[in-house]
């Protein structure tokens, strides 16, 4: 088991605070496992088994919780005595009005008790959590593994021809935990497929209640197909008049797009303008939380080696707990604008440095941009083609840096 420590190190300070803490992801990124490691650290640290409540809302075993009162019953009856008390509650978007009960208990119990809820529902990191938790929460986002975390889980060696090898294989399945238990393409790509149309059935169409199934599913095939694009709502609904000949409204475009992005399947990053430092309305790019569900639909479109890397460069800088968006400049843009603490860097990302045009125009793309904060490109080549105080890296080395 790969200990995410990453996540983990963010959430330990609140272990024993009357905060909320609210995890949440998409839909088998391993938010279970993380509740699990939080619990065995819990009981490491002095907690006993009876006062440790776990629920896990996808099993059969609650079925019958399905309301706030049950919810509310089930764990009363189970207090017992005046020890602090360790309440988990996974998948809890399962519970209708689930939040009148934990806000309760947290009433009630006030510093005797530590909440932890997960869910893959998009409005656990809503403008309406702030109010149905009454603002005493913290949230966590968990994403799929990094490269790195696959590394550790497969115990690879610093070879670089199996790390190159493993990479292709990232590049193409994603990095959902429970796909690397599978062996044959075959089952990795139908446990894919499980988990996009539960994704696309549970969390989109059911809860938003999706009237046009065949345009929603025309347009997220669109988006998960070709990540890391520019989109705008014009120039959707031009591509459905003329490969789709039908009209489509941009609200419904924006409102689709806003459902894939609560139900975690994509990220919407915003442009900023460097020169002019403010957010750009309008047009946005969207990146797969993980490729992998990107090409279980990839059927006849050519692979995008560039815009691949640059999805897995964006997951990995939020990963890393950046603010990223796109940086608009007059004759061009960044790729990233990585931020965090006051700290900033800048990101271009290409496949392959393979001429003179290509070196150009990476490297170049920073020459109108006047400050000292740290500029990289990064591609596959493994040579390093550092120049003019700008970093090249090799992307296997970077992924794998501290």
């Amino acid at each position: 088991m790969v200990i995410r420590e990453n996540y983990l190190k963010k959430i330990r300070p609140f272990y024993n605070q009357d905060l909320i803490k609210v995890i949440t992801g998409i839909r088998r990124c391993g938010k279970s496992v993380i509740l699990s490691q939080i619990i065995d650290e819990i009981k490491k640290n002095g907690a006993k088994e009876e006062n440790i409540i776990y629920i896990n809302f996808e099993l059969t075993d609650y079925s019958d919780i399905k309301t706030f009162k049950d919810l509310d019953k089930y764990v009363k009856d189970r207090i017992t005595n005046n020890n602090k008390y360790y309440l988990f509650f996974d998948e809890i978007q399962y519970v209708k009005e689930w939040e009148r009960t934990v806000n309760s208990f947290k009433a009630k119990y006030k510093d005797n008790i530590s909440i932890f809820v997960t869910g893959s529902n998009g409005d656990l990191l809503s403008s309406e959590l702030a109010s149905l938790l009454s603002g005493r929460y913290v949230s966590f986002k968990i994403r799929p593994f990094s490269f790195k975390e696959v590394c550790e889980l497969k115990n690879y060696e610093l070879d670089k021809y199996k790390l190159e090898k493993q990479f292709n294989n990232y590049i193409k399945w994603g990095g959902l935990p429970q796909r690397f238990n599978l062996n044959e393409e075959s089952e990795i790509r139908t446990y894919l497929s499980d988990v996009y149309n539960s994704i696309v059935v549970k969390d989109i169409i059911q809860r938003f209640n999706v009237a046009d199934l065949d345009l929603f599913n025309r347009v997220a095939e669109y988006i998960v197909t070709t990540p890391s694009q520019t989109f705008s709502a014009e120039s959707l609904v031009k591509y459905f008049e003329i490969h789709d000949d039908r009209s489509v409204g941009k609200t419904t475009l924006y409102n689709y797009l806003e459902y894939m992005c609560k139900a975690h399947l994509i990220e919407k990053a915003e442009r900023y303008d460097i020169r002019g430092k403010r957010i750009l309305n309008g047009k946005y790019k969207y990146y797969l939380t993980d490729l992998g569900l990107g090409q279980i639909l990839n059927f006849s479109k050519k692979e995008q080696m560039g815009a691949y890397l640059e999805n897995i460069v964006y997951n990995e800088l939020t990963y890393r707990g950046y603010d990223v968006t796109i940086g608009n400049l007059d004759n061009g843009e960044v790729d990233f604008i990585a931020i965090k603490e006051g700290y900033k860097e800048y990101y271009q990302v290409c496949y392959y440095l393979v001429d003179d045009n290509i070196i150009n125009r990476e490297f170049g793309v920073y020459n109108n941009i006047n400050d000292n904060y740290p500029k990289y490109v990064i591609s596959m080549d493994k040579f390093d083609m550092s120049q003019n105080g700008i970093i090249h890296k090799n992307i296997i080395d970077w992924l794998l840096n501290n």
